[in-house]
């Protein structure tokens, strides 16, 4: 394989350098901050997708406790995010899961949330 058949853009992190050692273009966005970066093209729906979770999070969630339960919510996010181009699908697919999957008790349930 020969040329550039990627090009990675990134906020200019040292370590995304290391994409050039593929067949890989990286390109340097490196801004400041205020409301003139959020408007950028190159970040749309990078800003797009943690303002929905942002909203998602602290509109839906506003009274749960961040520290024991924020990475329930947040698997809860990832799996629609990681579904969102097949919705009608998600529900039957969720349903098949309940379904086939066996009943667990309470405390293992919880081994989780002990061990914080």
């Amino acid at each position: 394989m020969s040329g550039i058949y990627c090009t990675c853009g990134s906020d200019g992190l040292w370590c995304f350098g290391a994409v050039t050692h593929t067949a890989a273009q990286h390109e340097r966005h490196v801004v400041g901050n205020g409301k003139i970066v959020v408007q950028r093209p190159e970040f749309h729906w990078v800003n797009t997708l943690l303002g929905n979770l942002k909203t998602a999070l602290s509109g839906t969630y506003h009274a749960f406790n961040h520290a024991k339960y924020a990475h329930h919510y947040l698997a809860e996010f990832s799996y629609r995010f990681n579904r969102r181009f097949d919705l009608a699908a998600m529900v039957p697919r969720l349903l098949r899961a309940a379904v086939t999957t066996n009943p667990l008790p309470l405390s293992i349930l919880r081994v989780s949330e002990s061990d914080n």
